[in-house]
């Protein structure tokens, strides 16, 4: 299975709902990276994709797969179970 990476905060409905759509497709294992608890992973975020300011931001073995509505679109155009293949 792929290694999830995802950057999000304690109370962001839009990463509650990404890591559901994850788990659906049978992830056990995400790397979650909460940058309101550690704000200085807000810059790591922010260095690995330029200009984001938003969580959630989802990495799959270190592509950038973008937010929830990006994960849910690849899943809807057939990308994503390839993705978490891997």
């Amino acid at each position: 299975m792929a290694k999830i990476v995802m950057y999000a905060t304690a109370v962001c409905p839009y990463c509650v709902r990404a890591e559901a759509l994850l788990k659906r497709k049978g992830v056990t294992d995400i790397e979650k990276i909460y940058v309101d608890r550690e704000p200085e992973r807000r810059a790591e975020m922010e260095a690995r994709v330029p200009g984001a300011r938003t969580v959630p931001q989802i990495f799959i073995d270190g592509r950038h797969v973008g937010g929830c509505d990006d994960l849910h679109e690849l899943d809807r155009q057939g990308g994503l179970d390839p993705l978490l293949a891997a």
